[in-house]
């Protein structure tokens, strides 16, 4: 009966130290993750399928980050462990260098929301410098933005180096795109194909 007493006694006083600190900044960490997630990066690649992974590496390396950081863990085992986590790559799926940059973002998120010493005011405007800055570099007013896309090509004959205007001018009134410049990849002489990355604005 004492056992079970002091057992509760000690999950009331481990509630109540993670009641204040941990919440709030449990709590800006998801915010400031969910709207880099759902208002900007939804919001520009219409992409769904890595919410999960976005999710669950910042919460993840948060928990984490925030439970060694008790034992006092040092800055570079903390950046250690970010190293960690951000060289991870799916072996099924390859990730694009822009989603690989938004998980890279939010495993900092979470782990600056973890260690950082300020108070929750320091820590939103941390979040709101990331979430400012994201925001500001995927509109196209301050940088344009050049998308792309990976078509296989059927006329071979005009990946020629001399007939690169014509070959442009082909893939333009082909996709009803304005491309602005191509890159010739793999080139099948079998099927008489090639892979072509066409960049436009």
């Amino acid at each position: 009966m004492h056992l079970l007493q002091v057992s509760a006694e000690q999950g009331i006083e481990l509630f109540e130290k993670l009641n204040g600190k941990f919440v709030v900044r449990f709590a800006i960490d998801l915010l400031t993750t969910f709207v880099i997630v759902r208002l900007i990066y939804y919001r520009h690649y219409k992409r769904t399928d890595l919410f999960l992974t976005f999710f669950a590496f910042n919460v993840a390396i948060f928990l984490i980050t925030y439970l060694l950081n008790k034992v006092e863990m040092t800055l570079g085992a903390a950046f250690g462990l970010f190293a960690v986590f951000s060289m991870l790559r799916y072996r099924t799926e390859n990730i694009s260098a822009k989603d690989m940059t938004y998980l890279f973002i939010v495993i900092a998120v979470g782990l600056v929301m973890a260690i950082s010493k300020g108070g929750w005011d320091e820590l939103g405007l941390i979040g709101a410098i990331l979430i400012l800055l994201m925001g500001l570099l995927e509109n196209n007013k301050i940088v344009k933005r050049e998308l792309y896309h990976d078509v296989t090509y059927d006329r071979i004959e005009l990946i020629a180096p001399d007939r690169r205007s014509e070959l442009i001018a082909d893939l333009n009134a082909r996709t009803g795109l304005n491309i602005t410049r191509i890159e010739i990849g793999n080139i099948d002489l079998l099927r008489d194909t090639a892979r072509i990355t066409i960049y436009y604005f």
